[in-house]
């Protein structure tokens, strides 16, 4: 039993330094300063906008390929202390979730968060503006828009 109790914790605290922050929290966070790092594909920054302030990188390419890499020197330029607090941001917080995970289990990187939703259910739904659509009435979502 005691076996299990330490696994637990120890299973707990690698993922301790990955959360989901609900859209208010990432708001307060986005005035406070925090970088916030959307790691969808162009089409989708095409399409849907992204949150102002927003640091484009993508991750994965439409084929699920990608380059950890290339794309660990980019968000270096973005976050230049490891220990930074920043926000990632996807479509609907699938690929963050994966990209969180591997930043907390297989870097240095701390306190990486997650936009509950990604923009489109965290944010657009919400009725918050991107830098593609404007304020949306909350009677009107935004899927309705395409």
């Amino acid at each position: 039993m005691k076996f299990l109790s330490v696994l637990f914790f120890m299973s707990f605290s690698v993922f301790a330094d990955f959360s989901t922050l609900s859209t208010d929290e990432v708001i307060a966070k986005i005035e406070q300063g925090v970088q916030v790092v959307d790691i969808r594909r162009s089409d989708e920054f095409a399409k849907y906008g992204t949150i102002k302030g927003a640091h484009k990188l993508t991750f994965f390419d439409k084929n699920g390929n990608y380059d950890a890499e290339k794309w660990l020197i980019g968000l270096a330029k973005i976050v230049k202390n490891k220990n930074d607090e920043f926000i990632l941001v996807c479509a609907h917080a699938n690929r963050t979730k994966t990209v969180g995970k591997f930043l907390t289990t297989k870097t240095d990187y701390k306190n990486v968060r997650e936009l509950d939703g990604g923009i489109n259910y965290g944010w657009i739904d919400k009725g918050f503006a991107t830098t593609k659509i404007s304020v949306i009435p909350k009677n009107n979502p935004w899927y309705k828009f395409w």
